[in-house]
């Protein structure tokens, strides 16, 4: 098939393959624009004030997935550095998450800390590839909906999952499913504990007062540092009262064999991920079957990485005005996914919270990020006794307003007043499925929804309809036994066989049938298919066949499937003109092949 426009062939563009793996565009781009002393300063004093919110929240966010919280901070210092000094967002903070806790804490129950760090190894191997192969730019096709109801279930799922230690419950067993947890959560309520209770309240009062009250110290430090020293003198002032603390819940065994309380006063070191032991401590072996039970865990933290490292990095493109990498940026994530495990960190991905404090804190260059990592290490080598006082309760304060945040309830409401219902009702069905099942089944089904929809909606527009006389870009009445139908919208496998239905109805006496496809920009194979055998059935009754103003997608499809191979009743006209003229012709009483030259017909050969 010839074009009018030779250029239109020219379609496929360099292969992005060819350019090399995307790595560390963000690091070399700061450096090539010109690194000085001062914005050093400002980096340093922005990492200094992150580092002192990813402390405690490093340390909550590992005790939430099931994990002692040491493995929370290691996560902090060891993927939040490198994936800062490796990925393609300039202000970018990684670390734990709480979006990782409902898929966190199942494995860690069913495979112990071991298998936690195999899965998320793994997951940092599907993170590499899917930089690699440039799966970045794939991450928005992921509607909003989808990414709201799920974000929103996290938040319902993490804030439920606070009770136990803010009123200081004990439960034999947490069952695995949502509503059989908040049963137990019921059950459990006699074994509430007054001074869990009172350090717990006191630490939300303050973290929900002191923002409105001042912007400067971090709510999260002051509110765990008093939650500490009150329960502290509390219990030395009041008989009784005795507030589970970090170190009262968590021990370890140092170096030199002996059982410590808290966190180790220590920085990570290498080690085996399987090392770490099943469930209760149990030896853990590195096989197949373990690997092969892995795999849908790891795709579900590679998954959710993904998509939150992409939608943090992309709110602090608004906030700063530069632009990321998400190829780079998802290899990064690879990248720490890939060095956490072996020193002891769990899952890391973008952290929307204390990417935007480090914004607001003055960072400007991944070497922000990268001393918030040395920050939380020196935490942990200077002051790892002193971590060990914080009030479980307290934790639990400090995840419940995490996860008010997350679940951006204003939204969720506004959203279900003013989106559409097909909106409306993938939103709902991810937050349902989020908080009844899990995120994966969240995100699968709301996807496909979500694509259904989208079909359903391209369906509706995509139609044939019958041109009348009177109709703009007609010159004079048509010819006797010319009608013309035109076709608007993608002709794709939701909607071809809708649209093609409309030739079924022609009436007798019609010679000549014009095709107006300026307005069908796509077509697919089953766009062809239902075109071919509408025209099939036209040529069946002796008609002529005029595909007129073809665009450029659809006419080389048509190319492709040599479409006028034995069909002398089939014609390709460039323009809605020539298409016409050829038609007046036909109608005339002519017959065989057009005149030469042909009124600005471009045939498919």
């Amino acid at each position: 098939m010839k074009s009018e426009n030779p250029s239109e062939a020219r379609l496929v563009p360099r292969h992005e393959s060819t350019r090399r793996v995307p790595i560390a565009t963000a690091m070399r781009e700061s450096l090539h624009e010109g690194y000085t002393a001062r914005r050093f300063r400002e980096d340093a004093l922005a990492g200094v004030v992150v580092g002192l919110v990813a402390v405690p929240l490093s340390m909550a966010l590992a005790i939430a997935s099931g994990v002692p919280p040491e493995h929370g901070l290691y996560t902090a210092i060891v993927a939040g550095g490198l994936i800062a000094l490796m990925g393609g967002s300039r202000v970018q903070v990684s670390g734990p998450t709480a979006a990782f806790v409902v898929i966190l804490a199942p494995i860690s129950a069913q495979y112990g800390l071991g298998g936690l760090l195999v899965a998320g190894f793994m997951a940092g191997v599907i993170l590499v590839l899917m930089g690699v192969f440039r799966f970045g730019r794939l991450i928005q096709f992921i509607p909003h909906p989808v990414t709201t109801g799920f974000t929103s279930g996290i938040a319902v799922v993490i804030a439920t999952l606070q009770i136990k230690d803010l009123l200081g419950l004990h439960v034999e067993h947490m069952p695995e499913h949502y509503v059989e947890k908040v049963g137990a959560l019921f059950e459990a309520m006699p074994t509430l504990r007054l001074p869990d209770l009172v350090i717990g309240l006191g630490t939300l009062a303050v973290l929900i007062t002191l923002p409105k009250l001042t912007r400067k110290a971090p709510p999260a430090l002051v509110a765990l540092s008093l939650a500490g020293v009150s329960a502290w003198l509390l219990h030395l002032c009041v008989d009784g009262f005795d507030a589970q603390t970090v170190a009262e819940r968590f021990t370890y065994v140092g170096a030199d064999g002996a059982t410590g309380h808290g966190i180790p006063q220590a920085a990570p070191s290498l080690r085996w991920p399987w090392s770490w032991g099943g469930p209760g401590g149990a030896p853990l072996e590195l096989s197949w079957s373990l690997v092969r039970d892995l795999i849908p865990s790891a795709t579900a933290i590679a998954m959710l990485g993904a998509i939150e490292s992409l939608l943090s990095a992309v709110v602090a493109d608004g906030m700063t005005g530069a632009q990321h990498d998400p190829d780079a940026e998802l290899v990064a994530q690879g990248v720490g996914n890939l060095a956490a495990p072996l020193m002891g960190g769990i899952a890391a991905t973008g952290a929307i919270a204390r990417t935007a404090l480090n914004i607001r804190s003055g960072g400007r260059s991944p070497v922000a990020a990268a001393v918030h990592a040395v920050f939380v290490l020196l935490a942990v080598i200077l002051l790892a006794p002193l971590l060990g006082y914080l009030p479980m309760a307290a934790m639990a304060a400090l995840l419940i307003i995490v996860a008010w945040n997350m679940s951006e309830a204003r939204h969720f409401v506004h959203t279900c007043r003013v989106a559409p219902r097909s909106d409306i009702l993938v939103l709902v069905t991810c937050f349902a499925l989020t908080v009844i099942f899990d995120m994966v089944v969240a995100v699968s089904v709301g996807v496909v929804l979500a694509s259904l929809l989208f079909m359903k909606r391209m369906a509706d527009i995509a139609d044939v309809r019958l041109i009348h006389e009177q109709h703009d870009p007609l010159v004079g009445p048509l010819p006797k036994g010319v009608v013309v139908y035109e076709i608007g919208g993608p002709l794709f496998f939701g909607a071809a066989q809708r649209a093609m239905s409309a030739l079924r109805t022609l009436g007798n006496g019609v010679r000549v049938v014009v095709l107006d496809l300026r307005e069908a920009p796509v077509m697919d194979a089953t766009g062809l298919v239902n075109l071919e055998s509408a025209m099939k059935r036209l040529e069946g009754m002796g008609v002529q066949i005029i595909l007129a103003g073809v665009q450029p997608q659809p006419l080389k499809l048509l190319a492709k499937s040599h479409l006028k191979r034995d069909r002398e009743r089939v014609h390709v006209c460039g323009t809605f003109d020539a298409a016409m003229d050829l038609a007046r012709w036909y109608a005339a009483g002519h017959s065989g092949a057009a005149p030469d030259p042909a009124p600005a017909a471009a045939t498919a050969k």
